[in-house]
């Protein structure tokens, strides 16, 4: 036992804070991993080379940490100074040292009863900023912790889970705020982003994704139905410090199915958002599926890069929908500039000039069922995607299959789901799935990579000319430029989250979470 502790304060010792300097520069300290996707840019890009392809084949596993659950994690850790920080369902935190997998602390999240999800006590990572570890819970509070011991610095409820809402997305530290969306837009609830002040935990500002009767938007939506036009935001987003600008997805609008009783394109759903960092005040939004009647979120990640698009070098966001399309927009204003198809898709014959879809025939959802593709998970779905400035691609995760949507009848109760129809699958339907790697200005393939079954993992690219990505419980590695296969490891557990990569004791890591524990690998000597 005195062993024990020794070592524990040696390793509480060399827990450091997460200065907004530290964040706003990542790149620069590539040993580690620290926000849900990386950097600010949510490129998922390490540049870390040490495993490289000619020698990840020596990759081995060098420990598996079990977490106490039987819900499958799909959380990102987070690694600072050899520390991880990983959340579990529902929003318990655990701190490892990254040589041994050796608990340090935990904070355990003990659930109220009555709290309503769809999809499990999901949870997707933490932020970090100065001495605090910052996670959202199923029961929609937002927590602070002590770096060092995991203790509660502070607890505030964001929303009332009893009507739907919850906290599954991994937070995002900025200056001095934290920044957080929501869940629970299968109960139509009021979409929002929060921004709570990292060291008090007073909310500094909330950007509402359904505006407000007689505010900008409202006019999208018929009657009262943005009163419950959902739009939530459960994915992580995106920050440019330049221009202080946080780039967000939005949820589908409700009900999921049935359309009726909202007519109008129904903003902010289906949109990205960028919004003033220190007010929250919107600057530009593009919506991606207009009056969506298909459940095709837009929470996926938000890459920021740069490239030249029209002859011109230009700041972008690059962003692979849930509806099968890649889509290239300004990241000053928001303007559209490519767009093409990168999943299978019979939707839309294509984009117009200004990215709004152009409809092949009536697609709704009907009474005997409408066959369309893609499916309800649509040709991508939260899981990230990857760029690589070292190969100029963007890695996109994706899904070939279809479905067949149902309409039903829908009346609005507070805290119960609020669909407005059903889905099926397609009889005989053999589905399939690929990493496609495209050029990120235009969107045209470059590669393939074909997977058994739809995607449902995140990507990671690294400076080893290495992609990272998951097919069901399989862990693999890709040649980044050419796709082909290099290294593969089943670990048994289904993989639905995104692998990080980092430095433990001078030495480059890969982990993924795969069923109930995370795995880490590092190359045998």
């Amino acid at each position: 036992m005195k062993r024990f502790l020794l070592a524990f304060a040696a390793v509480g010792s060399m827990i450091a804070q997460v200065s907004y300097d530290r964040l706003r520069q990542a790149e620069q300290e590539p040993g580690n991993w620290l926000t849900y996707s990386g950097n600010y840019s949510a490129q998922r890009y390490s540049r870390l080379a040490q495993i490289t392809t000619a020698n990840v084949r020596r990759l081995k596993l060098l420990w598996a940490y079990q977490v106490k659950t039987t819900e499958t994690i799909e959380a990102s850790p987070l690694v600072v100074d050899g520390i991880m920080y990983l959340s579990e369902p529902g929003g318990s935190v655990t701190a490892l040292d990254t040589r041994t997998a050796r608990p340090i602390w935990k904070y355990t999240r003990n659930l109220p009863k009555g709290v309503r999800g769809c999809c499990g006590t999901v949870n997707r990572g933490v932020a970090i900023l100065g001495d605090k570890v910052y996670v959202g819970t199923f029961d929609a509070h937002l927590v602070a912790l002590d770096i060092k011991s995991g203790k509660v610095r502070w607890d505030v409820p964001a929303a009332d889970p009893a009507l739907g809402h919850s906290m599954t997305g991994a937070p995002l530290a900025i200056k001095d705020k934290i920044v957080v969306g929501m869940a629970g837009g299968e109960y139509g609830v009021r979409g929002f982003i929060d921004a709570y002040d990292a060291t008090t935990g007073q909310r500094a500002w909330r950007f509402w994704t359904i505006p407000g009767a007689g505010d900008p938007g409202s006019e999208t939506w018929t009657g009262d139905s943005l009163k419950t036009g959902a739009a939530t935001t459960w994915v992580t987003g995106a920050y440019d410090p330049e221009q202080n600008l946080v780039f967000w997805g939005t949820g589908n609008p409700g009900p999921d199915w049935n359309g009726d009783t909202r007519g109008g394109d129904n903003l902010y759903s289906d949109s990205v958002v960028a919004l003033d960092g220190d007010t929250g005040k919107l600057k530009w939004h593009f919506q991606f599926t207009p009056h969506d009647v298909h459940d095709w979120d837009s929470t996926e990640v938000p890459v920021l890069a740069e490239g030249i698009v029209r002859g011109e070098k230009r700041k972008l966001v690059l962003f692979g929908n849930r509806n099968a399309f890649y889509y290239v927009l300004d990241r000053v204003g928001g303007k559209f500039l490519a767009g093409r198809a990168y999943a299978k898709q019979n939707w839309a014959k294509g984009l117009d000039d200004s990215g709004r879809p152009i409809l092949a025939g009536d697609t709704t959802p009907s009474d005997e069922g409408t066959k369309l593709y893609p499916d309800l998970g649509g040709g991508t779905n939260w899981f990230s995607p990857s760029f690589s400035p070292q190969t100029n691609l963007f890695y996109v995760p994706a899904r070939d299959i279809g479905g067949i949507y149902y309409k039903g009848d829908v009346e609005y109760k507070p805290g119960a789901q609020f669909n407005g129809g059903g889905f099926g699958p397609i009889p005989g339907e053999e589905a399939r799935g690929a990493i496609r790697a495209l050029n990120p200005t235009t969107g045209e393939l470059k590669w393939e990579f074909k997977l058994s079954s739809p995607a449902s993992a995140g990507v990671l690219s690294t400076a080893g000319n290495l992609l990272f990505g998951s097919s069901e419980s399989d862990f693999y590695a890709l040649d980044a430029s050419t796709g082909r296969l290099l290294w593969r490891m089943q670990t048994g557990g289904s993989i639905n989250s995104n692998p990080i990569s980092y430095l433990s004791g001078g030495k480059q890591h890969v982990a993924i979470a795969a069923g109930n524990a995370i795995f880490a690998f590092g190359l045998e000597e």
